[in-house]
């Protein structure tokens, strides 16, 4: 067990990055037991990371704009009057690893990463190469850091029985990142899906955000029966969806790394766009289908994934 009092860990973001990195959150609260731990991230992130158990501080402030002079000043001053005796790097990107020239002139603190200078980097040469769940565990035992435990989200729960659901239901997830069109499988395989579900038994339930409004209708429009949640559902919601859900099918996005993190059965749509070798969702039953382009992924075939 390390002796630093005040310990830092920095994760900004993304959803499915941040559920990938709750194993390692754990290893370093049961490394660092007597000291205090604070998170550094960002807004969204902020209640479900306290509602983990593994923080004694959240610090949602860990993304100031460029040009936010305010807000990159105060972000200098805390970090420097913390006292941090270690800090684990696990967003390990440009962003974050210029948070370690904030201390200048020093003292600085140990420090977990790949910014120049620190005290533990990892060097790997292919350490971009690798899943993001090796590449972590890899990072910390660099650090003294020896076993990391697989994801647990057995704290994440909330009450749903308002969104009235199905007895049997599926969850489908057909949105994703509007800038990233090819992540996306069409809108109207997803209605068919839809209906061959709702033939099946299992009444199809739509989640993702409310900018993903246009997606949900078309999916709506080619399955009425379809229940849209789209817009209605924070991460506890998800993660309690996920454990009374027969099975979910989405686009490579944040939501499947938590449904699929909480047990769920789990498709998950992969293009050319996104690697799952580096960052594919895991969980005890997940499938992963991939096709270039996406669109030429045929309905049957994922059926076939979930056995029906």
């Amino acid at each position: 067990m390390a002796t630093a009092s005040s310990v830092l860990v920095i994760k900004l973001g993304a959803l499915g990055d941040f559920v990938q990195a709750l194993g390692p959150f754990a290893a370093v609260r049961r490394h660092h037991r007597d000291a205090r731990l604070t998170l550094l991230t960002t807004g969204p992130f902020r209640d479900f990371a306290h509602a983990s158990g593994y923080f004694d501080d959240i610090w949602d402030f860990g993304r100031p704009a460029a040009a936010d002079v305010v807000g990159w000043l105060r972000l200098r001053h805390r970090l420097r009057a913390a006292g941090f005796g270690r800090v684990y790097d696990l967003q390990t990107s440009d962003r974050s690893s210029f948070y370690y020239r904030l201390f200048w002139p020093g003292p600085y603190p140990e420090w977990s990463g790949i910014a120049k200078g620190c005290s533990h980097p990892h060097a790997n040469p292919d350490r971009d190469h690798m899943h993001t769940v090796e590449r972590q565990a890899e990072q910390l035992a660099v650090a003294g850091i020896s076993e990391v435990p697989p994801t647990d989200l057995s704290w994440a729960a909330a009450a749903v029985g308002h969104f009235r659901l199905p007895k049997r239901f599926a969850l489908l997830a057909p949105g994703g990142a509007a800038h990233r069109p090819g992540k996306r499988w069409p809108a109207e395989k997803y209605g068919a899906l839809a209906r061959a579900l709702n033939d099946r038994g299992l009444s199809p339930v739509l989640i993702g955000a409310k900018a993903e409004a246009d997606v949900m209708a078309a999916v709506k429009a080619a399955s009425p029966a379809a229940l849209d949640l789209s817009g209605q559902t924070n991460l506890f919601d998800l993660a309690a969806l996920g454990r009374r859900a027969a099975a979910a099918i989405g686009n490579d996005t944040g939501p499947m790394h938590l449904l699929a993190g909480v047990g769920c059965r789990s498709v998950v749509l992969y293009s050319s766009d996104s690697d799952p070798a580096l960052c594919g969702q895991r969980g005890p039953a997940v499938a992963i289908l991939r096709r270039e382009p996406l669109a030429e992924l045929a309905v049957s075939e994922v059926l076939g994934a979930l056995g029906l």
